[in-house]
């Protein structure tokens, strides 16, 4: 089995959903988070005073799926998420040794 991470724009939430729907995925986990990379934040104006913001808000969508769904999940994740701009986000993959299921003592890709 396998984790995905993808930090993805807020705005591009809905369609990264719908996609990893698609494609047979039936649990994912959303974090709101806040980060920066190549883009470094940006300047803004409020009340006539300029200031940096340097972490800028994303969505970490997390999802565990089998190993056969690797490569469909991802392609979903980079076609729904993609806009072409800087900050568009990234995918980390990782291996997962094991799960279990609490509420039935389910394990491995039974409980996913």
């Amino acid at each position: 089995m396998k984790k995905i991470e993808a930090i993805v724009k807020p705005f591009k939430l809905d369609e990264v959903r719908e996609a990893l729907s698609e494609i047979g995925v039936t649990g994912l986990t959303v974090t709101d988070v806040k980060g920066f990379g190549r883009q470094k934040g940006h300047t803004e104006l409020y009340r006539g005073a300029e200031y940096v913001v340097d972490f800028l808000p994303k969505v970490k969508v997390e999802v565990v799926i089998p190993d056969a769904l690797t490569e469909q999940a991802i392609d979903a994740i980079v076609k729904a998420a993609r806009t072409g701009k800087i900050g568009d986000g990234k995918i980390f993959v990782t291996s997962v040794e094991q799960v279990i299921r609490i509420r039935t003592g389910e394990t491995d890709e039974a409980a996913v």
